[in-house]
C-alpha cells in the first residue's frame, strides 16, 4: 500500500513535475467542515514526516485524499 509521501514524492519526481497541480484535503479539526484543501504548488519541501509550506509543517498521517486533475490518486483507508 502506497503512502501519501509515496504519493507526492512520485508526483514531484517520476516523469514530469505534476505536484503543482495536486489537491490535498487533510483533517483540520479547527474547521467545522473538520478537512481543508492544500494545493500541491503551495508545498515547499517533502520532508520525511512533514510537508512544508509557506503556512508551516504538517505530518503526512492528516492527509485524508489527493487530486490531480479531478482523479483520486490517493484516499485513506477508512479506519
Amino acid at each position: 500500500m502506497r503512502t501519501a509521501r509515496d504519493v507526492l514524492n512520485e508526483l514531484r519526481w517520476r516523469g514530469e513535475n505534476r505536484l503543482p497541480e495536486a489537491v490535498l484535503w487533510y483533517r483540520d479539526r479547527t474547521r467545522p467542515e473538520g478537512d481543508r484543501a492544500i494545493r500541491g504548488s503551495e508545498i515547499l519541501e517533502l520532508g520525511r514526516r512533514y510537508f512544508e509550506t509557506a503556512g508551516g509543517r504538517l505530518p503526512y498521517y492528516k492527509i485524508e485524499r489527493i487530486e490531480v486533475g479531478g482523479e483520486v490518486v490517493f484516499k485513506r483507508p477508512a479506519e
